[in-house]
């Protein structure tokens, strides 16, 4: 059995009732998913995002557990981007590994890139799987080095990263092709510290903002 727990400021605080309610219900895997901040995230992020102590803290916390549990659960803390210096390679490298087929057909090569301009994502109603992976301008639009700009371009780690995330190099820098801003080497690593200290900030507040959910009436935010 898998047991997912999306992990954020609300419920940082309760990682060792988590790991117990884990370890009770006979996990054999844990995933402590620290939150992505795209799409309704982003929205919700000064409300969502924890502050470097929580996160140090409750990352203590699982690794501790986890000795104490090793050879009978696996735990997986996945590390939220913004506390990292360099990006994660984004679906482990663009068209190298993975491939979504969303509910209308469309073939995307991450979850969120239909909201990257003229990928013009294929459909498996009109093409081959071998087609949409070979030969879509999609799926091959960000593959190899050649799209990088600087300081992606000299680094010597692109093969690494490939970049980091597209997605989330357009959301914060209006540019799909620039360093992932959550590298130390991005000119843009500022907004990535500026949101941290908002959440910070936030967290720090008596009158916290109100989560803003996903809902028919909150639709036109996106």
């Amino acid at each position: 059995m898998v047991l997912c727990v999306v992990i954020h400021r609300q419920n940082i605080h309760q990682m060792p009732e988590i790991l117990q309610m884990a370890e009770n219900l006979g996990a054999d895997y844990l995933e402590l998913a620290n939150t992505q901040y795209y799409g309704w995230a982003h929205l919700n992020r000064d409300a969502l995002l924890p502050t470097r102590e929580q996160f140090l803290e409750a990352e203590k916390i699982a690794q501790a557990y986890k000795e104490k549990v090793a050879g009978k659960m696996k735990i997986y803390y996945v590390v939220p981007d913004f506390f990292e210096d360099r990006p994660k390679a984004c679906m482990n490298g663009w068209g190298t590994t993975f491939l979504t087929i969303a509910p209308d057909g469309t073939a995307l090569p991450c979850h969120s890139a239909r909201e990257l301009p003229g990928l013009d994502c294929p459909n498996v109603k009109d093409f081959s799987i071998a087609e949409i992976w070979n030969e879509s301008k999609t799926f091959n639009f960000f593959r190899g080095t050649e799209w990088m700009q600087e300081p992606c371009r000299s680094c010597d780690e692109k093969h690494k990263d490939f970049g980091g995330c597209r997605c989330q190099a357009f959301l914060f820098n209006g540019d799909m092709y620039s360093t992932d801003p959550v590298c130390s080497k991005s000119p843009q690593r500022h907004v990535i510290d500026e949101a941290i200290a908002s959440a910070r900030e936030q967290a720090l507040s008596c009158e916290e903002k109100p989560l803003v959910f996903r809902n028919s009436r909150n639709s036109r935010l996106f």
